[in-house]
């Protein structure tokens, strides 16, 4: 309900006077009480009137001050533009476009020629703008008319989605060429061996078969990679609910990944049973990746040192060091992306697929955990894994 205005007492006080006053000099009475009247009756309409508007942001009817409050916390930018410049701009996009940008003509604010045609043509639609707020960023603008002067613009950062977009499509390329390398390799040797078998010496037929299934082991590992990945990131969100005891996971796993042949070459120390929260295939995968990286990474004969120790904080804190040459540090934050070699040569040598620290990655982030590399050229490479201990267990150790 809106305000009324005060009735304007001394404003009657002033119209009786006035009109007994001309009564006095002369007026005819009737016509005194008629001015009178008439005075009066003004006062009554100026009463009635609803207050002034005009201190109020008007647009064609629409109070852009109401407007503003509705907007202002909205997830996304929101602008409220007439004749596209900018009346209203919501806290969102202030940020991303700088305080500045209110009275500015839109056209001016992105610049881009496919917002420029957006607002130029005064119709609604979506335009793609990049570099709005960073240099690599892309932003989908949707303009909707209000009426004929007005409209209101929505900003969609759609960055993210393309950087996966981006990251799919460098995945399956990479994949399509680590498939490709041992495909064409087996297929050039068994055409080689198909076409004139008579010819060629049993040495040189067994070196090729050797190759072949070489390759072809290599081309299993990567499948088997590849699934193992995409299982892990497809679980990544949905929290282990096993109790898993870790010192026979990781002796047992360990184990596994050395075989009978590398055994000799594991120092293990495992501290008491400590109990996660956990997947356990998972877990088992993860510590086979780094064992078997350390000892195919490590010097020749070197040690390759595993360790479960109880940690601050409540953790599991389970550590694999090797002997090797090291990395150096400008590797180091890229060591889990996929594909990603220090040295691809000696990798694809070793039978590895550049996948096991990409996996090793996700399978701590879906337990929870933390992963950190340290190596220093030279000296070697550790990788260490913190599991949260489930709680009963930090209890009792407090206890």
């Amino acid at each position: 309900m809106e305000p009324r205005t005060p009735f304007p007492y001394t404003s009657l006080v002033l119209a009786l006077i006035s009109s007994l006053a001309l009564a006095i000099f002369g007026l005819h009475p009737v016509a005194a009480i008629a001015v009178l009247i008439v005075w009066v009756g003004s006062l009554f309409l100026a009463v009635e009137q609803p207050p002034d508007t005009s201190s109020k942001r008007q647009t064609n009817g629409l109070n852009t001050d109401s407007m503003s409050q509705l907007i202002e916390n909205a997830q996304s930018p929101l602008l409220i533009t007439k004749r596209n410049k900018v009346l209203v701009a919501n806290k969102v996009s202030r940020r991303v476009l700088g305080g500045h940008i209110v009275g500015q003509d839109t056209r001016v604010i992105f610049r881009q020629p496919q917002a420029v045609a957006l607002f130029g043509s005064n119709r609604d639609g979506t335009a793609i703008v990049k570099g709005l707020a960073r240099r690599r960023d892309i932003w989908r603008i949707n303009r909707q008319s209000i009426d004929e002067n007005t409209a209101i613009i929505e900003l969609t950062n759609k960055t993210a989605e393309a950087d996966i977009s981006r990251a799919h499509t460098d995945f399956v390329a990479n994949a399509s060429h680590e498939l490709r390398t041992p495909l064409a390799a087996i297929i050039g040797y068994v055409e080689t061996l198909s076409e004139d078998p008579e010819n060629i010496d049993s040495e040189t037929s067994k070196r090729f078969l050797a190759t072949i299934l070489r390759e072809a082991q290599r081309m299993r590992n990567l499948v088997s990679d590849l699934m193992s990945l995409s299982r892990v990131e497809a679980e990544k969100h949905e929290e282990p609910d096993e109790t898993v005891e870790l010192r026979s996971l990781v002796l047992r796993a360990a184990n596994d990944a050395a075989g009978a042949e590398r055994k000799d070459r594991l120092k293990l120390d495992l501290d008491e049973d400590l109990r996660v929260r956990g997947d356990t295939q998972q877990l088992e995968q993860l510590v086979r990746n780094l064992v078997d990286n350390a000892l195919k990474y490590g010097r020749e004969g070197s040690e390759v040192n595993v360790e479960l120790k109880r940690g601050p904080g409540g953790h599991a804190r389970f550590a694999v060091r090797d002997q090797g040459e090291g990395i150096p540090s400008e590797h180091l934050p890229h060591l889990t992306r996929r594909f990603y070699r220090t040295d691809p040569g000696r990798s694809r040598a070793s039978g590895g697929t550049g996948l096991g620290l990409a996996i090793v990655k996700h399978i701590v982030e879906r337990h929870r955990g933390r992963l950190d590399i340290t190596s220093k050229p030279g000296e070697g490479t550790q990788v260490t894994v913190r599991l949260p201990i489930m709680q009963e267990d930090v209890a009792t150790a407090e206890a």
